[in-house]
């Protein structure tokens, strides 16, 4: 199960303690928790267009997210942080991207 992590706290612990990777779609960072439950938080930044454009980019994460969520390990602390170029991006691409950068944190079930 992953839950929405919207503590700045706990985001900014991520950037600096966490292990990223990133590509020119997205940057992940990921942390173990301690618990059995996974946190997500999105990061959309305004130099990527209006609400309308942001919110189609944060649905499509989540989207991604919640279909893949049983191949995600539990108990880990995830921000992931939406490029300019995922405004353009297909689903697909945006899919394909995700799923290589939480393997590469280890973010993936072995």
């Amino acid at each position: 199960m992953v839950v929405s992590l919207k503590e700045n706290a706990a985001f900014r612990r991520l950037y600096y303690r966490g292990v990223s990777a990133g590509n020119r779609y997205l940057v992940i960072y990921c942390r173990r928790n301690g618990t059995d439950v996974s946190r997500m938080g999105l990061t959309v930044s305004t130099k990527l267009g209006h609400a309308v454009v942001r919110n189609r980019v944060r649905r499509r994460l989540r989207e991604i997210v919640r279909l893949h969520e049983d191949t995600l390990a539990q108990g880990f602390d995830f921000v992931i942080v939406a490029r300019s170029a995922s405004v353009g991006a297909d689903f697909d691409a945006l899919t394909r991207a995700f799923l290589t950068l939480s393997a590469k944190v280890g973010l993936q079930k072995k």
